[in-house]
């Protein structure tokens, strides 16, 4: 990489930026249909309402993109990370299993997205590595359905910054006589969740780990065997990511490959049990007010629900 730039802390560094996730789908004149799962999708201009994606030069899709009349931009709800995956791997035919109608020029239209764009080519941009592509919308559907996120290597939804819902609740709640809503099992939830969330991942990050990172530390440290034979799928996290994140585990010397699989080292052992005791500390600071055997309920009660 040029400019003396490491290509996966950079690619770290990027993932701080959340995006949606859209699949591009094209059809050209030899009824040839492909579909790439792709995060770098972005609005551009509303007169004329023009919007962009990139494409890898070396993907085997680039020809039917480039010799397409129109492309589309299936934008994925919250519920279809599956597909998202679908879209992420190397098939013969991507559409075989996949329900789909046609759109302008062919271009295979998804169902149940949040929103889908179909564009006519307005400009190709060569970027580095990749190609720009950039597309004239010409017909849309806003199905208002909530959309599925990415950040840092997984697949997030959208929530409500932590600020932001404690003074909605605290309105809404001063504005309800009785305060009913302070008996609701999914706003006590939630508010739970972003206040721990608030002052634990600060103290994560400040060990210089992603949660994704954190996670897969987790998992080698409590389940030596789950990476033994390779790498298992989740279906919150792409397989190019959690290739990734071992990549980068591995050159940070916290893992290393083992046969077909993965372990950690004696440094990321070293850093799995530093990890343990921050999420120790932090959830006992948390809840130093209630018993143990208060807490083991609240435990059941979660792995009941979860």
């Amino acid at each position: 990489m040029s400019n003396n730039i490491d290509a996966r802390a950079f690619r770290r560094a990027l993932g701080n930026f959340a995006t949606g996730v859209t699949v591009i789908t094209a059809q050209n004149s030899k009824e040839q249909k492909v579909g790439v799962t792709a995060n770098s999708f972005n609005s551009v201009s509303l007169d004329p309402p023009l919007v962009l994606w990139s494409l890898a030069k070396d993907a085997r899709s680039f020809d039917v993109f480039d010799s397409a009349n129109n492309f589309a931009v299936n934008i994925l709800a919250s519920d279809q990370i599956e597909l998202s995956n679908h879209f992420s791997r190397q098939q013969e035919d991507k559409f075989a299993s996949i329900h789909w109608e046609a759109g302008i020029g062919g271009c295979p239209l998804l169902q149940g997205c949040a929103g889908r764009l179909q564009c006519e080519p307005y400009e190709r941009v060569d970027a580095g590595d990749h190609w720009v592509f950039l597309g004239k919308v010409v017909v849309f559907d806003d199905l208002g359905r909530a959309p599925l996120c990415y950040h840092q290597g997984s697949y997030s939804i959208i929530s409500s910054h932590p600020g932001l819902v404690k003074k909605e609740e605290q309105a809404a709640t001063a504005a309800v006589s009785g305060g009913r809503l302070n008996d609701s099992i999914y706003l006590l939830l939630r508010r739970a969740l972003h206040s721990y969330q608030s002052t634990y991942l600060p103290k994560l990050e400040a060990l210089g780990m992603s949660t994704t990172e954190a996670a897969a530390i987790f998992l080698l440290s409590d389940s030596p065997t789950l990476f033994s034979e390779g790498i298992p799928e989740f279906p919150n996290v792409p397989l190019a990511e959690i290739v990734l994140v071992l990549d980068n585990l591995s050159e940070d010397g916290w893992v290393a490959p083992v046969g077909n699989g993965y372990t950690l080292t004696e440094t990321g052992l070293r850093k799995a049990a530093e990890l343990w005791a921050l999420a120790e500390s932090h959830t006992g600071s948390v809840f130093k007010d209630h018993s143990d055997g208060v807490m083991g309920r609240f435990k059941e009660i979660l792995r009941s629900v979860g």
